[in-house]
């Protein structure tokens, strides 16, 4: 194994990588020992029952539909030519900057146009209603995930695609028999990454629907509710619970990224 010499520069990132560690670990550890001491006291409570059902249906949904999105997208953005691809890409992405309070500030207003109380007149109302909540979770994630189909479908060899054409398959033979199966784990990682940060939604979720208890209560709006009226034990068990969903999906994302990479290395 080879040494490595401890000069100042070396030494200078070491010190702030052990700080980058003791802050976010510090903040991890807060959650964990004061939110896992009255997690069980909490875990019955219906209130926060509640508002899990609601925050991992809500994100599966959104989820869902993000890439059923996304997908077609990426594909658009990767494999057609696209006028103006360089404006289209910023649009796309502008959102994804932007502060998601503003995000839901701007649904606010498109669902309070005519259009949007044909909607609800029609049955389908966002305006304080739990499709609300679907609806700012789309608006703020969509963005990264077809950011993330991109990234995947650049990693998939063209030259395959290339051959497959030259023995007749169409465009949609193509995208079903290879780059779909050689995306697989990358899409299905990124589906968990999103379904996550759905689960962590509030600001667009906020202006779009507000947060009305037992109504459109999501696991962080049932901490912003408790920390406004003081409860700070019903806050940090809501945190601890949201913790443990977000290091399930981080590994189990982490594990499907792996189980592709291993397959690539002995491929």
């Amino acid at each position: 194994m080879k040494k490595h010499k401890i000069d100042l520069f070396t030494l200078f990132c070491y010190i702030i990588t052990l700080f980058v560690l003791c802050f976010i670990g510090g903040i991890v550890c807060i959650i964990i020992f004061r939110g896992g001491y009255v997690f069980a006291e909490h875990l019955k409570d219906r209130e926060t029952l509640f508002a899990t059902w609601m925050s991992v249906k809500t994100a599966l949904i959104s989820s869902i539909l993000c890439f059923f999105v996304a997908i077609p997208t990426g594909y658009v953005l990767t494999h057609l030519p696209v006028p103006f691809r360089g404006s289209v890409e910023a649009v796309l992405e502008l959102t994804m900057t932007l502060p998601y309070i503003v995000i839901g500030l701007s649904l606010l207003i498109l669902f309070s146009t005519p259009a949007g109380k044909a909607l609800k007149s029609a049955g389908l109302p966002f305006v304080f209603h739990q499709n609300g909540i679907v609806m700012a979770q789309l608006a703020v994630n969509l963005p990264f995930a077809i950011k993330l189909a991109v990234m995947a479908f650049q990693g998939v060899n063209r030259k395959l695609e290339a051959v497959a054409g030259l023995l007749g398959a169409s465009r949609f033979q193509q995208f079903r028999t290879i780059i779909l199966p050689l995306c697989k784990n990358t899409l299905i990682s990124s589906f968990i990454l999103i379904w996550s940060r759905a689960l962590g939604e509030f600001g667009a979720t906020l202006m779009l629907v507000g947060v009305t208890r037992m109504k459109t209560e999501t696991l962080p709006g049932n901490i912003y509710l408790n920390v406004s009226t003081n409860q700070i034990d019903g806050a940090l068990a809501s945190a601890f619970l949201l913790l443990i969903l977000a290091a399930f999906s981080l590994f189990i994302s982490h594990l499907v990224t792996r189980t592709d990479w291993r397959k690539q290395r002995y491929e």
